[in-house]
């Protein structure tokens, strides 16, 4: 199925004819007429056959979410949902690009998979309707965090103008300071100035108050998951970690470690951590992480490294990292903190998954 916003094409193959693969169109979102076209195709195989098949869908990742993925299989067809990026395609400098064309390489990726020939994609583990709901407190904070930074840049982007440097907009003084402001020439701030930044400002605060609800709703969360005393909640496992408060074990356990991951090569790839090597010949060389995974998790876990050196300067992994940029500085040390957050998050996995404290670790404090 290649999927848009007002077209869904159905690209299929059916037994009893032949290597010709059909087209079909159906109406974005008319679930009724998806079904009654797989039914169609069902029924001219089986009366070119006598037999009757199951139907095998795959879709794109995108857009469009997992809700299709979920009514095919809630109606007992199987479906899977591959990582578009995993599908190879000619490496020619201009290629021709068509829905059709898609739609034929997923039915040939599809039909790979099933024969299982090894790494002809990457299917994508689709999440719960409940995990993929709790995710949203994650990353509705960093939105609002953003929108926050922007608020406050622009109000001192303003008052810069004006000559104006020290005004502080998330200090709980920020109306009456306003008040009392005077430019650098020594004149009153200007009326419809004035009133801009006191209408930045209504819009800051609804921003602040929109970040102290989701922080509420997560650390109900947490005490919600924490209640279960024969498993206790990855969040509440992370946070016993010296450095590690609500809101990074929070990202770690709602945006990576809720999944199921076999060993420590598929959580650093889900992660984008993983090295991607270039060898050809005689030539052997590094290219940096694929960043080919969850961006936010990757982000969060670079921060996250920086500040173990600070809190955990004890651990395994703050002495590894020291000793490698002990004789060299600079850019050594940003190469390096990668490496050392893929180590990291793989600690982490063990130790909410195993009970396998990292190597040095100190617990906070009760």
């Amino acid at each position: 199925m290649e999927l848009s916003r007002s077209v869904w094409l159905i690209t299929s193959l059916s037994p009893g004819a032949g290597e010709k693969m059909s087209k079909h169109s159906v109406r974005s979102g008319d679930v009724a007429e998806l079904l009654a076209r797989f039914a169609q195709l069902c029924e001219k195989a089986r009366v070119r056959t006598g037999q009757i098949f199951p139907i095998i869908v795959v879709q794109e990742a995108g857009l469009d979410g997992f809700w299709i993925h979920r009514v095919l299989q809630r109606e007992g067809i199987e479906s899977y949902v591959v990582d578009p990026a995993s599908i190879a395609v000619s490496r020619r400098r201009r290629r021709a690009k068509t829905d059709r064309i898609d739609g034929e390489a997923l039915v040939r990726t599809l039909m790979a998979y099933k024969r299982g020939e090894p790494r002809v994609c990457a299917m994508v583990q689709a999440p719960s309707p409940q995990e993929e709901d709790r995710r949203r407190l994650v990353r509705e904070r960093k939105t609002l965090m953003v929108e926050r930074v922007e608020h406050v840049n622009r109000i001192k982007g303003l008052l810069f103008a004006q000559g104006i440097t020290d005004y502080e907009p998330l200090r709980g003084n920020r109306r009456k300071r306003l008040e009392q402001l005077m430019t650098g020439d020594g004149r009153p701030l200007p009326d419809h100035l004035k009133r801009q930044i006191s209408r930045e400002l209504d819009r800051l605060e609804l921003i602040l108050q929109q970040i102290s609800t989701v922080d509420a709703e997560r650390d109900a969360l947490f005490v919600a998951a924490g209640e279960d005393e024969t498993l206790p909640s990855p969040a509440a496992i992370l946070m016993s970690l010296k450095g590690i408060g609500t809101e990074f074990a929070g990202v770690l356990w709602l945006e990576g470690l809720f999944r199921h991951f076999d060993n420590r090569r598929q959580i650093a790839s889900y992660a984008g951590l993983a090295p991607t090597p270039w060898q050809s010949g005689s030539i052997d060389r590094e290219q940096g992480v694929s960043k080919a995974g969850n961006p936010r998790l990757r982000t969060t876990m670079i921060q996250l490294a920086w500040l173990w050196l600070r809190h955990q300067p004890q651990s395994a992994l703050a002495t590894w990292f020291c000793q490698r940029v002990e004789l060299n500085a600079g850019r050594i040390r940003r190469v390096m903190i990668v490496a050392m957050a893929r180590k990291l998050l793989i600690s982490l996995w063990r130790y909410v998954t195993l009970g396998i404290l990292p190597e040095g670790a100190a617990l906070r404090s009760a």
